[in-house]
């Protein structure tokens, strides 16, 4: 674990509790930079006018919900894959066109190592892989989650690059990817403290003859995998709601 070897359970659960405190207690979420509206972006592609922008403005301020980008499309001012343009240019991301997607769903297991939940929560979806470069093209819809990609190579030893999808694209990916066959994937929602989540994890390491432990904070969750003889792999996700210490 962490590139260190422990002789057993017993030494392994404090390690454990203090390595889960530091990924419960890392950045989830998206990192803060200054982008370009998405409004005004639109407005310099010449995909939209002023005045409908104003009128999309005007019915996101008077209903006090939705994206701008939304409102838009209900207005009939612009279309999704428009709207999913100027998003990937606020990301500085390539957008895959619909029709143009291929989600390798079977190659080199990609898609079935990365726990459902984690796909959902984070909105995203394994596009391509090259296995040669050792390369995972990730698909977004909305916006980078530079937290799960950082997840994703910690846990699978691939690089990770972003891309941008239409959110229906995106919608019918995730649904396809439930049929999936995946590992065990096994979640805990609400975790007392560490301590817990270090004898949990250290429990299952004994059961299953763990050989490796790889962990990394994607979203809310810790994301735990470990890994036995023959690549066998089972995911465990650790949900900490509430601010703990180590016991």
């Amino acid at each position: 674990m962490q590139g260190s070897w422990y002789c057993g359970v017993e030494c392994l659960k404090p390690a454990l509790a203090a390595i889960l405190e530091r990924q419960r207690s890392a950045s989830s979420g998206r990192l803060p930079v200054h982008r370009i509206p998405l409004g005004l972006l639109l407005l310099s592609r010449q995909q939209l006018t002023p005045e409908q922008l104003r009128l999309g403005l005007a019915e996101q301020r008077s209903s006090g919900a939705g994206k701008i980008g939304e409102w838009l499309q209900q207005l009939g001012f612009v279309t999704e894959l428009q709207v999913t343009g100027a998003l990937a240019r606020q990301w500085s991301c390539p957008v895959l066109r619909m029709g143009s997607v291929d989600f390798a769903f079977d190659r080199a297991n990609t898609l079935a190592a990365i726990p459902h939940r984690l796909l959902e929560e984070s909105q995203m979806i394994p596009a391509d892989f090259s296995e040669v470069a050792g390369v995972l093209l990730v698909a977004f819809c909305e916006a980078v989650n530079h937290s799960a990609l950082y997840a994703i190579e910690r846990m699978l030893g691939y690089r990770t690059e972003a891309c941008f999808v239409c959110p229906s694209v995106l919608r019918q990916a995730l649904l396809s990817s439930k049929q999936i066959r995946r590992p065990d994937d096994v979640i805990f929602d609400r975790m007392e403290d560490f301590g817990e989540g270090a004898r949990i994890v250290a429990s299952y390491c004994a059961k299953l003859g763990t050989e490796q432990i790889r962990l990394a904070r994607c979203g809310k969750h810790v994301w735990v995998r470990l890994q036995r003889g023959l690549g066998e792999t089972v995911n465990l996700l650790l949900h900490f709601p509430g601010k703990s210490s180590v016991p």
